[in-house]
Parts: structure tokens; C-alpha cells; sequence
């Protein structure tokens, strides 16, 4: 049984910083790509970032690049999301999530992912 519990929410003024952490069990995390998406009240969820299983290679939504930074620690089954210059448009629910099969690739579509957590909020106030 995989499962993935996300922390590190929170209410955060525009301009400020939070961490967001994943764990994960039931896997062999190092094996697979892991991925965070997000979804705001009244919006589709979409994709903000993702890392291959090295953490050599990473991928961002244009909305979050240069001010959001994902990585991994393989040794303690945890992959993080490093959030900046955080805006109001950045509030939302922010799920992590991991790949269906093992592999180098970097996913964007939801559909690449089979298991999620239960989600974490992230609040802006401007």
C-alpha cells in the first residue's frame, strides 16, 4: 500500500517563503519520478513541478519557475517543494504524487501518477 502524506502548509504573507515535505511508503521511491500539483477553490488541479528519481532532472509550470524549487532525499523517502516570493495566486490545495512506472521521465498530465496524498493548503494573504 503506497501512501504519501504531505506538511509544511500554512498561511504565509505575498513575498514570503514555505516548504512544503512529502513521504512516502510502500514504494521503492528511488525508483520513480515523484511529482507536486496543486488545485485552487474553483480551478482544475494542474501541475507545478517534478523530479526524476535521481534528482538530477527536474521540470517546472511556467507560473512557479525560478521562484519554486523541487528536490529529494531517496535516503529518506521524502521529496520536498521549496516555494519563494510567494504570490496570492500561488493559494491552493498542493498535492504530491508518484509515478505509475519506474523510469527517467518527467510527467506533467495527472494521468502519469497513480497515487496522491491527502493534500496540504497553502494560503497567500496579499
Amino acid at each position: 500500500q503506497v501512501q504519501l502524506v504531505e506538511s509544511g502548509g500554512g498561511l504565509v504573507q505575498a513575498g514570503g517563503s514555505l516548504r512544503l515535505s512529502c513521504a512516502a511508503s510502500g514504494r521503492t521511491f528511488s525508483s520513480y519520478t515523484m511529482g507536486w500539483f496543486r488545485q485552487a477553490p474553483g480551478k482544475e488541479r494542474e501541475f507545478v513541478a517534478t523530479i526524476n528519481w535521481s534528482g538530477a532532472s527536474t521540470h517546472y509550470a511556467n507560473s512557479v519557475k525560478g521562484r519554486f524549487t523541487i528536490s529529494r532525499d531517496n535516503a529518506k523517502n521524502t521529496v520536498y517543494l521549496q516555494m519563494n516570493t510567494l504570490k496570492p495566486e500561488d493559494t491552493a490545495v498542493y498535492y504530491c504524487t508518484i509515478a505509475r512506472g519506474r523510469g527517467n521521465y518527467l510527467y506533467t498530465r495527472e494521468s502519469d501518477y497513480d497515487y496522491w496524498g491527502q493534500g496540504t493548503q497553502v494560503t497567500v494573504s496579499s
